[in-house]
């Protein structure tokens, strides 16, 4: 019954956007003021989509096996938590959520707007309708969560075990209110460029929008960062794994954006990055549906191989970027970029330098994930890229960007003059001095390290000083660019001083290091609503003497058959201890890795004090 009630709620909910299309249309011929049956229309569809989601989240809780999503993803051992996260661990759930989420940013940004004018939003309705209506068709031609199976099976396939894990079960979320406030921003730069709307009004009025995208696009990239870290046993934070790019795509075009926004509404220019910009950042949002979801990419994170879904995605996906695109060219005036002179040593300038830098990097990961796939296609050659090829695209490119972002913020609007403040010399002095002691003292490549470091230590002192000097008014400011060269510290540390021990070990043997001493002392088993544990206990001694229990743990699941590994991590402030174990298939000896990784949470903390700058930002809309 419940997937019944959600099947036809959701077709309910596509009737609802062509009636609202056709208010829309008839209501912008004569826009006087905004037809009243419009916000009705806007909460009823959104209404339907609720009640559709709703009926799928009963379906799963209920294990209804008559219902292939539920079939397919869930189990009726798994347990309540996870059978409600499991209703958006997968494609068709997924693209539920997707619907949700946009037709209630629609819903709120009819009721947000009521100060603009009337054309506008009426064409942002008109343009996110047009995206609903795409996302309708292909959840009820392609990607139907409420298939019916007959006969009726007695149990389900269950879900991925990797994905059962309750970082992973709010990351998807997170994720898509980023991913989908893309879409606002989309609609809105197009009815804006459309009724010559783009303007310093527009600019204080879609930046809490840019903002709200940035802040939770940032928080689901940390959360699938924390989950990939310890539920994957990599034993890092990033690895340049497709599907992690296809998030970090969007939001090196959201950071961008952001900044060519506020120079925008405090100078009115850099009009046409804007909305170049906004286009860019729904289509890497959609190009990430598209990778993920037509199964041409190869990850962990993937949920579908169905290229009839994909050829969708794609031609949908080419006819939004085509219409942007008229719409930019026949719309676009000259005399937008109005007042667009200034000098070349001015805060304009160096944003601009930033813009074409952070575009670079946006440029290395596009072709760094996309290369591999075309590759593939045109010679059937099957490559992988890999950590290498992103470090030496864009480590070197840094330097000249840190140095941008840490002298920058200290240049006037128009016109400005070369810093004259000694605390500049000063802390850029220290940063040298103390980048050459790190890189004789650990022995390492000379000059790149050299100079890397040494950057990285200045826009730390200049943003550690402005963190507690500057004026409160740029708090958010202060905040996200000291977040930022903490995490970049935090990063290059966590590189030079991390050690790892890769070693087989049956229980009661014992492994000596020059550092350390691990000793498998006993397994142990503990049963499960749904898996079987099996626990190693490991004692880790080091030069001091100084002993510690590392607990790693391997989980057999029941549905889908299926082993993990559970990585053991003891977290202070100054390191992580992170130790996981592994089958060697035919071996009585199981597979043990050792890291101990410095720093490793103030690279969660950085990201958390970046989010927060944004959401200072997103709180004090009178931000000088």
């Amino acid at each position: 019954m419940a997937s019944l009630i959600g099947f036809y709620s959701l077709v309910f909910g596509a009737i609802t956007s062509l009636i609202i299309i056709f208010f829309s249309v008839k209501n912008f011929k004569s826009a006087e003021k905004l037809n009243v049956k419009i916000v009705p229309l806007t909460f009823l569809q959104f209404i339907f989509v609720l009640i559709s989601f709703l009926g799928l989240i009963v379906s799963f809780i209920n294990s209804d096996f008559s219902n292939e999503t539920v079939f397919n993803h869930s189990h009726s051992t798994k347990p309540l938590f996870y059978k409600i996260s499991g209703t958006w661990g997968n494609h068709e759930g997924s693209l539920l959520l997707w619907l949700l989420v946009l037709t209630s940013f629609i819903f709120i940004f009819i009721l947000k707007s009521i100060r603009q004018p009337v054309q506008y939003r009426i064409l942002t309705l008109l343009f996110q309708q047009i995206i609903i209506i795409g996302f309708f068709i292909f959840s009820l031609k392609t990607s139907s969560p409420f298939n019916y199976i007959y006969p009726i099976p007695d149990e389900g396939l269950g879900l991925n075990p990797i994905l059962q894990d309750p970082a992973l079960a709010i990351h998807p979320p997170i994720l898509y209110l980023g991913y989908v406030g893309t879409s606002i921003i989309f609609s809105s730069s197009l009815s804006a460029l459309t009724v010559n709307y783009i303007s310093k009004e527009w600019a204080k009025h879609i930046k809490e929008w840019v903002l709200t995208s940035w802040v939770f696009l940032t928080l689901g990239i940390l959360l699938g960062s924390i989950w990939a870290y310890y539920e994957l046993g990599w034993g890092g934070f990033w690895f340049w794994d497709p599907v992690e790019n296809v998030s970090l795509m969007p939001w090196f075009a959201l950071t961008t954006l952001i900044h060519c926004i506020l120079v925008l509404e405090k100078r009115s220019q850099l009009t046409s990055w804007v909305v170049i910009l906004s286009i860019a950042t729904f289509t890497l949002s959609m190009s990430g549906t598209f990778l993920v979801r037509s199964g041409v990419l190869n990850s962990v994170h993937t949920f579908a191989n169905d290229p009839e879904r994909g050829l969708f995605i794609l031609v949908f996906l080419f006819s939004l970027i085509f219409l942007s695109l008229f719409i930019f060219i026949f719309f676009h005036k000259k005399e937008m970029d109005f007042n667009n002179s200034f000098s070349l040593i001015s805060k304009e300038t160096s944003i601009l330098i930033n813009n074409w830098f952070m575009m670079y990097f946006l440029s290395v990961v596009l072709i760094g994930t996309v290369y591999p796939i075309f590759l593939d296609v045109i010679s059937s050659e099957k490559i992988s890229i890999g950590p290498p090829f992103y470090h030496k695209l864009i480590i070197p490119f840094l330097i000249p960007f840190l140095l941008a972002m840490a002298i920058g913020p200290k240049l006037k609007w128009i016109k400005s003059g070369l810093p004259d403040k000694l605390y500049l010399i000063v802390f850029f002095i220290l940063s040298v001095l103390l980048s050459i002691f790190i890189v004789k003292k650990l022995e390492i490549e000379f000059l790149i390290n050299s100079v890397l470091i040494s950057v990285v230590f200045y826009l730390f002192f200049i943003t550690l000083r402005d963190f507690f000097i500057k004026k409160s008014s740029s708090f958010s400011q202060n905040i996200t660019h000291f977040g930022f060269s903490l995490f970049l510290l935090s990063i290059i540390f966590n590189n030079l001083f991390t050690s790892e021990i890769i070693t087989n070990l049956k229980v009661g043997d014992t492994f000596k290091s020059e550092k350390f001493k691990i000793y498998f002392e006993n397994l142990d088993q503990k049963k499960e609503k749904n898996f079987q544990s099996i626990v190693g206990k490991f004692v880790v001694e080091n030069l001091n003497g100084e002993k510690e229990v590392m607990m790693p743990e391997l989980r057999i699941y029941n549905q889908p058959n299926m082993v993990t590994s559970e990585a053991f991590i003891k977290t202070n402030f100054f390191s992580d201890k992170f130790m996981t174990m592994n089958l060697v298939q035919n071996q009585e000896y199981l597979n043990i890795r050792y890291q101990i990784k410095p720093l490793m949470i103030w690279i969660w903390i950085s990201i958390l004090m970046i989010t927060t700058g944004g959401l200072i930002s997103l709180l004090r809309k009178n931000e000088n």
